[in-house]
């Protein structure tokens, strides 16, 4: 609270500083107002508050806003250092917190797991978060640049001692947070790709590059004797992912490979020229080895003052290797240069032979001592970031890989009209094709700009390769999988690029993994079909074995909650795991290809969000196997990773849960009495939820009324559109903007509808009954990891709802017959699963198992509560001008400022909304 009070304080002597005092005492107003209605129930506060911010001009709003915004970010800043000042507390101790490496080994070693289990199990290991662009991160980065500098002051402060040192260290705080102030919160045009690579490339600077190889030195501590491969990779989705976004080409794929290059070869040019400055070991004082000597001599270093200074000369000849690799892959130039750039590095491998040399040489003469502080974390960077960063991942949607097709085959005359054959004709044609070692495409033959744009990013993709390492790409995600031929037309289409070689019956080879998404309901009931019959096919089980024997297969959250709510999608979800895993131990008997699931989690519970630990760690049994990748969507990057502690923490947890999740099984087969009670939910719940949300006649409309998602499709906030298509209707919407738009008008409806209702369906309404099927859920919610960690979730997203919040949006309802029906059937439901929560439970409050975050939010909501008031308020005033007319209206640009600024500060404030 400490932290919170001092950013507090300062942010209102900035505002008094640059407002006035007149802007100042009315933000104060405000905030007492909200602070006596909300936590002391006070009605009289909250008409005179309401009445206060209906009043507000243009100008008073938006300044508000902008202080209760800000507030929500340096909220999250002192909360995080707190959070670091916990566990500091806590190590200190010799306490272990779950989710730590501390506290897995612990557990590991107390259930008799052998360190060698534990570095076998890394050493096959393949852990990635994925971090990609959607239209929910609302923060410029020139924000999160000045916040990271905040959040490194704060941190500061637990050792500074004298009062001058506090005080220079306070008046460094408020320059940041003026700095903050007189900086544009909102961006005046679209964010484009190019700029989502750079904010995505700042977490790589501020937290990956340099964490990543601290958590695998503290396992190779903790693992003595036992060399560890380089387990943990980044992926990237940003330049790559086509899906809905036509603003993604190849010529942003090569941007975004290139700026991913130039980052990690910076990296290593600044380690490099710094070491230099620390290895100023003289030959005449510490004999080096031959191969140190050797490296040395070869370098361009003639200066005399060095002659005798064997690593710095080296180190200067591998910085000036370096720099002409820099040069060759990227076009840039390196900062320094002590000697020319020349002779470029062909590999990181080569770069990691000449580390290896000094390392070697530093433990022949006892400086041991020399390689841990810089050296060590090089070299591992180096092994995981390689000249590449991050693994950058092609997504594109089934049915565009079609369009191509059809064109390809119509052109070469092949087949007329490929889309008119049925599943079995395409799959016999595709089949023929791959065994048919020519290409298609006819030279002079005319296709259209769309299937020569998709074209050039599968020739794109294999320069890359080329260029910057297989491990730049390595996986192909098709959207909206529903086929067997799906998968076949990706592969034609690699095949046409050059990127899958041979014929099928002739030993071919696939340099991507060809990754299924399987997103909607119908689509992951299909998914153990799916890949069943594809692996039947002549040729394809061999042809994955010969291609590294890996098979990635994605499953979408966030649509399937879309589609059939929160119950039916994480039942979905889990019976799809356990059959994939069924039918990969069978193909193992012939063909030993290793199943790695890939998690499309979002930030919001309703799109697979919630703690990573409990998530990772209630997968079905046998879907971990030490191998996960998981996506990190929206402003949920900037939570997790935009502080370096934090980001470590976070890094060690996904580390920590897998390990746990492989060696200690903590899920086992679930009763049999278990799982029928789960589908039984899902069935009423699925039923609930599609009542309400699909066949609810004026639904569609509520939610484009009841909600900001018409602004945030205004906001620039993402460079993909928020729809598929141009219409209103709830199934082209895409999941994220869905999702985002019930967070901030605080109901959050995808993270609960429907539960309450399958519960009261299967507990039934005789007493007898009823009993029997309470105690049942009751034994699930203690014994199954599955459904605990479910409703785990659900409580949290509970706690974050305000119903009466909630209900000041109905007043956007044009029709307002219409707006308090549906309300009242969303209240409905809604109190409907608070009750079946606490009748699970046995808790009437919420957060009652988790103290930290129900005092969290409970000191937030006074502060996010004007923000919601004020949106719906300015929605009102702007909705209420005609569109033609907007732009006539010069208060109109204020007010829709003043909307996007409270999108921004109320996603900041709840940090999982996205």
């Amino acid at each position: 609270m400490d932290d919170i009070r001092l950013l507090g304080r300062i942010l209102g002597e900035v505002i008094r500083e640059q407002e006035g005092r007149e802007a100042y005492e009315l933000v104060e107003r405000v905030r007492k107002l909200a602070v006596a209605f909300r936590l002391k129930r006070d009605a009289q506060a909250g008409k005179i508050f309401d009445k206060l911010l209906k009043g507000l001009s243009g100008e008073q709003t938006v300044s508000v806003i902008r202080a209760f915004s800000y507030f929500s970010h340096l909220a999250n800043i002192a909360e995080d250092r707190h959070h670091v000042r916990r566990r500091e507390i806590h190590e200190r101790a010799g306490s272990t917190q779950a989710g730590s490496l501390a506290y897995c080994l612990e557990r590991l070693h107390d259930a008799g797991v052998r360190p060698s289990e534990v570095a076998k199990t890394l050493q096959h290991g393949f852990i990635s978060p994925v971090l990609t662009a959607h239209p929910t991160e609302v923060q410029r980065k020139s924000i999160l640049d000045a916040e990271r500098a905040i959040a490194e002051l704060v941190g500061q402060r637990d050792g500074l001692h004298t009062e001058r040192e506090k005080r220079d260290n306070e008046n460094l705080i408020r320059a940041r947070i003026t700095q903050l102030w007189q900086t544009r919160m909102l961006r005046y045009s679209k964010l484009t790709v190019a700029d989502e690579i750079e904010n995505a490339l700042s977490y790589y600077q501020a937290t990956f590059l340099r964490q990543i190889p601290k958590l695998y030195a503290e396992l190779e501590e903790a693992l003595p004797g036992h060399e560890l491969n380089s387990f943990l990779r980044m992926g990237h989705w940003i330049g790559g992912d086509r899906d809905g976004n036509p603003n993604v080409t190849a010529t942003t794929l090569r941007h975004a490979l290139k700026r991913q290059s130039e980052v990690a070869l910076r990296h290593y040019l600044t380690e490099l020229h710094e070491l230099g400055a620390e290895l100023s070991i003289s030959a005449r004082l510490a004999h080096v080895t031959p191969q140190m000597q050797l490296l040395a001599e070869r370098s361009p270093d003639r200066n005399e003052h060095r002659m005798d200074e064997p690593y710095r000369r080296a180190l200067t000849g591998m910085y000036a290797r370096l720099a002409a690799t820099l040069h060759d892959l990227t076009g840039t130039e390196a900062l320094r240069h002590a000697v020319a750039p020349q002779d470029a590095y062909l590999s990181p491998d080569e770069l990691l032979a000449d580390l290896r040399v000094i390392e070697a040489s530093l433990r022949s003469h006892h400086a041991e001592a020399l390689i841990a502080p810089r050296l060590q974390p090089l070299m591992r960077a180096v092994q995981v970031f390689g000249f590449h960063l991050a693994t950058l991942d092609l997504r594109q949607s089934s049915d565009q890989h079609e369009a191509v097709i059809v064109e390809l085959l119509a052109t070469a005359k092949v087949c007329p009209n490929y889309s008119a054959l049925d599943e079995a004709g395409r799959r016999a044609l595709l089949i023929q094709l791959l065994q048919d070692a020519r290409p298609l495409r006819v030279i002079g033959g005319e296709y259209s700009e769309k299937s020569l744009g998709e074209l050039a990013i599968f020739e794109a993709a294999r320069e890359a390769r080329q260029r910057f390492g297989r491990e730049s790409i390595r996986h192909y995600i098709i959207s909206h999988t529903e086929s067997v031929s799906d998968l076949l037309e990706v592969m034609l289409l690699l095949k046409e690029a050059g990127l899958l070689r041979g014929t099928l019956d002739s030993g071919a080879v696939n340099d991507l993994i060809v990754s299924p998404l399987f997103e909607t309901i119908g689509d992951l009931r299909e998914a153990p079909v799916i890949m069943r019959e594809f692996y039947a096919l002549p040729g394809i089980a061999e042809l994955i074995k010969r291609s590294g024997a890996e098979q990635d297969i994605m499953l979408g959250y966030s649509d399937s909650n879309k589609d059939g709510g929160m119950f039916t999608s994480s039942w979905e979800l889990y019976r799809a795991e356990i059959a994939l895993v069924s039918l990969f131990e069978e193909l193992k008997k012939t063909q030993p290809i290793t199943l790695r699931l890939f998690h499309g989690r979002g930030g919001t519970v309703g799109r697979g969000g919630g703690p990573s630990y409990q998530a990772i760690l209630a997968q079905p049994p046998g879907t971990v196997n030490g191998q996960i990748r998981l996506t990190e969507q929206g402003e949920v990057i900037a939570s997790k990773y935009a502080n370096p502690e934090i980001g470590r923490r976070n890094l060690e947890t996904l580390v920590a849960a897998t390990l746990e999740a492989t060696l200690l099984h903590p899920t086992k087969s679930a009763p049999k009495s278990f799982l029928e009670a789960a589908q039984a939910l899902s069935d009423t719940s699925f039923k609930a939820y599609r009542g309400l949300v699909y066949d609810t006649p004026g639904f569609a409309d509520y939610f484009f009324a009841a909600t900001p998602i018409r602004e945030i499709a205004e906001l620039n906030i993402g460079s993909r559109p928020a729809s598929r298509k141009a219409t209103r209707a709830i199934e082209d919407l895409r999941a994220i903007p869905w999702g985002f738009s019930w967070g901030q008008s605080r109901i959050a409806l995808p993270g609960w509808c429907g539960f309450g209702s399958g519960v009261e369906a299967f507990l039934g309404s005789e007493p007898k009954e009823r009993a029997q099927n309470l105690a049942l859920l009751k034994r699930m919610h203690k014994q199954w990891p599955f459904f605990s960690t479910l409703l785990s979730n659900l409580d949290m997203v509970l706690a974050k709802t305000d119903i009466g919040i909630a209900q000041r949006y109905v007043e956007l309802v044009e029709d307002k017959r219409l707006g308090k029906k549906i309300f009242a059937a969303v209240q409905r439901e809604f109190e409907r699963t608070q009750a079946a929560l606490a009748l699970i439970t046995g808790e009437n409050k919420r957060l009652a198992a988790n103290p930290a975050l129900a005092r969290s939010i409970e000191h937030r909501f006074p502060y996010i509560d004007p923000l919601n008031h004020l949106q719906v308020e300015l929605m009102r005033r702007y909705r209420a001008v005609a569109p033609e007319k907007r732009a006539e209206d010069p208060t109109m640009e204020r007010v829709q400022r003043g909307i996007h600024l409270s999108i921004n500060g109320i996603a900041a404030g709840l940090r999982n909304t996205g």
